[in-house]
């Protein structure tokens, strides 16, 4: 009975583990690397035939962008997820794919050119269609024998449509153990989804850190206010909003703040301004919320699907799928809302507007999600003032916002209350799914705050889940060849003991009225001898 990391330790994407327990291997998502890849990750230790099943927390690319791969490499098991999660991999996956084969056309074009050899894509339309034979979905709640001896459950956490944690229940030589793999948990009090419900029982748990040191801020934000204010600052001005915007979650419940903005005319000196949704993806995307709407919807939208209104339609939007369509948006010369994908820039039709905007100071660059380091959009949003788009510098003039709060995943405190929810004893909590020191940090406060024994695993880190023995931390092998072997500083007890310390000094001091530059050269004495132990 064994459980390995493999993906998304240290990192904020490409999530994966394996677990390993009664005569079966099985893993807990596969997801894609998006943005910088930090860490090479152990390749998954057993052939992909030899996979017999892969639950799925939910559709993001970062947790299911790599199932095709398995396909191609020979997996020919069950994909056990919720409903609202297999018609949207049916959409995501089949998008995935088209983009590997584009990508692999326009390097193929400049290889042929250049005498180079040819590009493999990852994968083909051929295997992704494949991985969505292979799906087998299942309702909330519903406790499912999966083989001998293990049983599983899916919870709605609140993240993305159809987004769920997953309990585990493992019977072995007597011994019975739960696992719980939190996956991405969702944010309170947004819109058309449920907010995530908790877990009571667990011995152990994997949980998320995207957000794990920072919080959203204390009241509850005023999306449709603060939205509404940048429309009407931009559109005063004679500028388009664009707004980069992931395809599935994030788009849709813009669409249902601009609703309402309509509805309640609260932009009556622009009537009828006009919103593009540009991304087929985006599109198909809407319908298949639209088609899970009493499994997943909250009370809040219910209510309006019940007075007959569709909350994510209103007068004004403009669809494109063709690429001629969407080349036409920046032609047309009146203010207007552009959403489009890659909701991080990195790809995509959103490059393209950026570029006919960027450098126009009337505009706005309006980010309503995460944005990774190293991608175009942090970027941005840390006040960059030149890109570069399509081997092209563009010149950043337009006004970069940010609307505050919005997020798919809890915050610190959110991922805190959610820990709450357990009533029994935990062996071990192991975080995952953050930035480097993030992971370390959460860890550190969940121990302080629970009492549980926790830590961040590296890739290839491995824990014996009968007796509870962490058989490996993992590796921390940089994916830069630059930094050298002597320099990779191994995750060790000490640094836990730092993370800890500083978050104590944070919380006393904090109290206590100390000036935030002492903290900081507190701070900065504890990294000093960290580095010092380590050399």
């Amino acid at each position: 009975m064994k459980l390995i990391f493999i993906g998304a330790d240290h990192e904020v994407t490409g999530s994966c583990h394996l677990i390993e327990a009664c005569g079966k291997h099985i893993l807990v998502d596969c997801g894609m690397e998006q943005g910088p890849d930090l860490y090479e990750n152990q390749e998954i230790p057993v052939k992909a035939g030899d996979i017999d099943y892969v639950l799925l927390t939910h559709a993001h690319i970062d947790h299911s962008g790599k199932i095709p791969l398995l396909c191609k490499e020979g997996f020919r098991g069950e994909i056990i997820s919720t409903f609202a999660t297999a018609d949207l991999c049916d959409i995501m996956l089949r998008d995935s794919a088209h983009i590997q084969e584009f990508e692999a056309q326009w390097r193929n074009r400049k290889a042929m050119r250049s005498g180079e050899p040819l590009y493999e894509p990852l994968y083909t339309m051929e295997h992704a269609m494949a991985a969505i034979k292979l799906l087998h979905p299942c309702d909330y709640e519903q406790r499912i024998t999966l083989c001998d001896g293990i049983d599983i459950r899916f919870t709605d956490v609140g993240h993305l449509l159809g987004s769920a944690a997953i309990e585990i229940w493992i019977t072995e030589e007597g011994e019975t153990r739960k696992l719980v793999f939190s996956g991405d948990v969702g944010n309170v009090n947004q819109p058309i989804i449920k907010d995530p419900k908790t877990v009571k029982e667990a011995d152990y748990v994997v949980i998320e850190s995207t957000y794990g040191n920072r919080t959203h801020g204390e009241d509850i934000p005023d999306y449709v206010g603060e939205f509404t204010r940048i429309l009407r600052e931009t559109f005063a001005k004679g500028g388009n909003v664009v707004i980069p915007s992931f395809a599935v979650g994030r788009t849709q419940e813009i669409l249902y703040f601009i609703r309402e903005i309509k509805e309640k005319n609260l932009l009556p000196e622009y009537p009828g301004f006009e919103v593009y949704v540009d991304s087929p993806l985006a599109i198909e995307a809407t319908n298949v919320f639209q088609k899970n709407v009493q499994s997943c919807f909250d009370e809040d939208a219910m209510k309006l699907i019940q007075q007959g209104i569709n909350p994510l339609v209103f007068p004004g939007l403009r669809t494109t799928i063709t690429s001629d369509e969407s080349k036409l948006i920046n032609f047309d010369e009146k203010p207007k809302v552009i959403l489009s994908a890659s909701g991080m820039c990195e790809a995509g039709r959103i490059r393209h507007h950026l570029k006919h905007n960027l450098w126009r100071k009337e505009c706005t660059i309006c980010f309503v999600g995460y944005q990774a380091v190293g991608t175009l959009g942090r970027k941005l949003i840390e006040g960059a003032q030149v890109v570069k788009l399509f081997g092209e510098n563009v010149e950043v003039n337009a006004k970069i916002e940010v609307l505050k709060g919005i997020s798919g995943h809890a915050d610190m405190n959110g991922l805190l209350y959610w820990m709450s929810g357990f009533t029994s004893d935990i062996r071990h909590v192991f975080v995952v799914h953050g930035e480097d020191q993030v992971t370390d940090e959460f860890a550190a406060l969940i121990e302080e705050k629970f009492g549980y024994p926790a830590f961040a695993p590296y890739s290839g880190g491995s824990v014996n889940l009968l007796t509870g023995e962490i058989i490996s931390e993992g590796i921390r092998m940089p994916k830069k060849a630059s930094e050298k072997p002597e320099k990779i500083r191994k995750h060790t007890a000490f640094e836990r003991v730092v993370a800890a310390a500083k978050r104590l000094l944070e919380v006393v001091y904090k109290n206590e009225g100390l000036a935030n530059k002492e903290l900081a050269k507190l701070e900065s004495q504890i990294q000093n001898l960290a580095d010092k132990w380590d050399r």
